[in-house]
């Protein structure tokens, strides 16, 4: 029982370390971006590396302390999302990354969006789940980008690396893409 003008005990706000992580992980989002505009290259690899290092450490914390919740899952996914696509659209308009490579990575996670909202309005829910093509792309796409980065805040010239990673993560990107599409058909057909 809860009384007036008591503090939660302790155990329910440990339970939000790993939310609070995926928090800290939006707020760098804008930061990476400003920091891309401003061509601060140092700062906005460094921005998107301790976003990527949060990636794994509210994962794990939410693991291996048992305190993952339905919010932390949604808020992971969308943190991760507005990060990879704020990302490949900042580069493309700093012209580092192709702008096609920016419009794919973007189109390929509002289709499924645009699949799920969908789903709810013709009262057919689809519950995603994440498909191991779309993890290896998902990981694609940060080292993609996070190289990218590097890149430009350590001077290196892009190089034989460049061209056969785009290729990857457009291969990725397109053949996860398909699943969920090929998924979501199977859902909305049964």
């Amino acid at each position: 029982m809860r009384h007036k003008g008591r503090r939660p005990p302790l155990g329910g706000q440990v339970k939000n370390i790993p939310n609070l992580i995926t928090l800290m992980r939006l707020l760098l989002v804008p930061v990476a971006v400003v920091m891309i505009a401003a061509q601060a290259w140092g700062m906005a690899f460094a921005a998107f590396a301790i976003a990527g290092i949060s990636d794994g450490l509210d994962g794990f914390i939410a693991r291996r302390f048992d305190m993952r919740s339905e919010l932390g899952a949604y808020l992971d996914a969308l943190a991760d999302k507005a990060l990879l696509m704020s990302i490949f659209i900042a580069l493309a308009v700093a012209q580092v990354v192709p702008v096609w490579i920016a419009i794919l990575v973007v189109a390929r996670d509002l289709m499924i969006l645009g699949a799920v909202i969908v789903s709810w309005v013709l009262d057919k829910p689809v519950q995603i789940r994440p498909l191991w093509i779309s993890k290896f792309n998902t990981a694609a796409q940060i080292a993609f980008a996070g190289a990218a980065l590097a890149a430009m805040a350590f001077g290196v010239m892009q190089g034989i690396w460049f061209e056969p990673m785009l290729y990857g993560v457009t291969a990725l990107t397109l053949a996860s893409t398909a699943a969920y599409l090929a998924q979501w058909l199977r859902h909305m057909s049964a």
